[in-house]
């Protein structure tokens, strides 16, 4: 529960935020600030003095989401300007007293940051549903604030990240490098989405809708729990290399599903069965959910994670969905259990995640990396992009 990782609000010594501690960090931030649409400037902000519960950590790698390059390219609303990124992953360079005996965590860690904040007061956060928190809520969430707000160093895309005391932290195990560690967060979705909340057991048969990085780690999670049989769809001939990653991963059949039905291939795959559960992760594909309807099984659970904006469902047999009986679940988020189960199974090395493409680059090119995973580029976007600040 959310009390493994924040101590009770009640329970906070109340002193005052103005005693600066002896760990105080020096010198300037230098930070990569969304100013508008496709608007992306590199600054220099002060580094905050570090109080007794809040810290500062130097970010070593943040990934990239689709939410990235959707705000870059203006497909989502935010309010200018932020330091965007919230999958991110450093070491703590300065940390308040009360901060390190609540995270349980200390000057040199390695630690993943979750995007939500906590107060671990109000009664979503007693019940571990912090992201409906009714302090923070779902608009002030890291990567998302504007940098007007003071200290300005909300993000991840930046040489230094900000801690408030109610962030969420997660100590990142050895044998994971900061690169890899990021994957903590779309592989927490795969485990989130693709299993926990549906209820994925041994034996079930799974379809996956996208194979972007989300979809494959659900894959990989739905493998993990023991799914008998899993199918990866994409569309068109850009996924095709995602396809193929999802193959070298342990699916069992993938579908384009601008050539073929995607139903029909899966039947004809395992002798006439449907899937026991469907996630559907993927972005502004209206046709998506009537696919995943003609996919599902008798009794079947369809988990929803793909957005896909005002475009409706065309194609969608609505009342496939009373006479089979099936449950359909949004999905919003992940917690924190989650995310260190996604911790130990990186670490535990079980499934090849270095087979996913990736590409690394610094604060200055920032920009070109978005473009491409937005599609917009002159190179085919990776399953995995990756800010490193130091580079």
């Amino acid at each position: 529960m959310i009390w493994e990782l924040q101590s009770s609000f009640e329970n906070r010594d109340k002193q005052d935020n103005d005693e600066a501690l002896a760990s105080d960090p020096m010198g300037e931030a230098t930070a990569a600030v969304l100013h508008g649409v496709e608007d992306l400037r590199i600054e220099t902000f002060d580094l905050p003095k570090v109080r007794t519960d809040d810290a500062v950590l130097r970010v070593e790698a943040c990934g990239l989401c689709g939410t990235d390059h959707e705000l870059f390219m203006g497909h989502i609303p935010a309010p200018y300007p932020i330091v965007p990124g919230h999958e991110t992953v450093g070491t703590i360079e300065a940390i308040g007293d009360q901060a390190a005996a609540k995270w349980q965590i200390n000057v040199g860690d390695r630690v993943a940051v979750e995007c939500w904040q906590s107060c671990g007061a109000c009664e979503s956060c007693r019940t571990g549903v912090y992201r409906r928190c009714v302090k923070h809520g779902q608009t002030d969430l890291y990567g998302m604030i504007p940098t007007d707000r003071e200290p300005s160093l909300f993000g991840g895309y930046a040489t230094h990240h900000y801690l408030s005391p109610d962030s969420l932290v997660l100590p990142v195990p050895a044998e994971l490098n900061a690169v890899e560690a990021t994957l903590f967060n779309p592989l927490g979705a795969g485990i989130k989405w693709g299993v926990e909340i549906p209820g994925t057991q041994p034996g079930d048969y799974v379809a996956v809708l996208g194979p972007g990085i989300r979809g494959l780690c659900a894959l990989v999670a739905t493998r993990d729990a023991g799914a008998e049989f899993v199918a990866v769809t994409g569309y068109g001939p850009n996924d095709h290399p995602r396809l193929e990653m999802a193959e070298a991963m342990g699916a069992d059949l993938v579908v384009d599903v601008a050539e073929e039905d995607p139903a029909r291939k899966f039947r004809d795959a395992t002798g006439g069965r449907l899937a026991d559960v469907v996630i559907d992760v993927t972005a502004n594909a209206p046709t998506a959910f009537g696919q995943a309807v003609r996919l599902s099984a008798v009794d079947g659970t369809i988990v929803m994670a793909g957005v896909r904006g005002q475009k409706g469902a065309p194609d969608l047999h609505a009342d496939a969905i009373i006479w089979k009986e099936l449950t359909v679940k949004g999905a919003l988020g992940v917690d924190a259990p989650v995310y260190r189960r996604a911790l130990e199974l990186l670490a535990e090395r079980k499934f090849p995640f270095d087979l996913f493409s990736r590409r690394e680059v610094g604060l200055n090119e920032a920009a070109d990396l978005l473009t491409d995973m937005a599609g917009k580029g002159s190179k085919p976007p990776p399953v995995h992009g990756v800010i490193v600040p130091g580079l």
